[in-house]
């Protein structure tokens, strides 16, 4: 997947309202807007401090999402039963291929069973039921981003089952000057939307609710903000501040 300049300004948007809105409970998810969040283990909702994410989100629920083909990617197309159609074919930038035989067909964004069923669709009607299968050669490998306050922000591959408080470790961890308990988790939706959740990684793991520890999907961006204190550290009259409070508290 690819980061669109968008998805960093929505970072910064989010991270302004997350710091506004502090002591207030942040936004449900499921409303139609262009980024929607939702609060895992808000600090200031003391009844439901223990409630878990809605279960009807889409975007956070799906644990093994299917691979959707991107630009540039390139699959062979093999035909059990009529060999002379094999063919190699490449996703143009306008996210169509070519086919031999049949012209140009869009199947980006497409996961690997529905690009199957696009080809056979497109070859039945020179083809009485063709047996397609489609094998990816080159395309965008797993990876997650981390950005913010951690020690090594980055690009990183995405091997195996790695959960959010894992990408953070991978990334080097926190830094000093990091916000625990609002970590920005971004995923993208669909074309053109984006959903956006609140991890509150400090009382996870103060309390041990390892269950609250969403798994990373290809392409998810953790933003880490900066903590309120080291925010407002360069105004402070004395270095000797620094000794009566806990960076880790905010």
């Amino acid at each position: 997947m690819r980061i669109q300049t968008a998805t960093i300004i929505t970072a910064a948007l989010l991270l302004a309202f997350a710091s506004a809105s502090a002591q207030e409970p942040a936004t449900a998810a499921g409303q139609k807007q262009p980024v929607t969040a939702a609060t895992s283990g808000n600090p200031s909702t003391s009844s439901n401090a223990t409630q878990k994410p809605p279960a009807d989100d889409p975007a956070f629920q799906n644990r093994h999402p299917r691979y959707k083909l991107e630009l540039g990617d390139t699959f062979d197309v093999s035909f059990d039963l009529s060999p002379e159609f094999n063919q190699t074919v490449t996703v143009q930038p306008d996210g169509y291929i070519t086919l031999r035989g049949i012209g140009d067909v869009h199947v980006a964004d497409q996961t690997v069973p529905q690009l199957t069923a696009t080809l056979r669709s497109a070859y039945s009607d020179i083809l009485h039921d063709p047996l397609i299968s489609v094998t990816l050669k080159d395309f965008e490998k797993p990876y997650f981003i981390a950005d913010g306050q951690v020690d090594r922000p980055g690009k990183y591959d995405l091997r195996g089952d790695t959960t959010l408080t894992q990408a953070i470790a991978i990334a080097g961890g926190f830094k000093d000057t990091a916000k625990h308990s609002q970590v920005l988790l971004f995923r993208r939706a669909s074309e053109g939307w984006y959903s956006a959740k609140i991890i509150n990684v400090k009382k996870m793991d103060k309390e041990g609710v390892l269950n609250e520890d969403p798994f990373l999907h290809p392409g998810d961006m953790l933003f880490v903000p900066q903590n309120t204190i080291s925010k407002i550290k360069p105004f402070l009259p004395g270095s000797s501040m620094g000794a009566f409070i806990n960076p880790a508290s905010f």
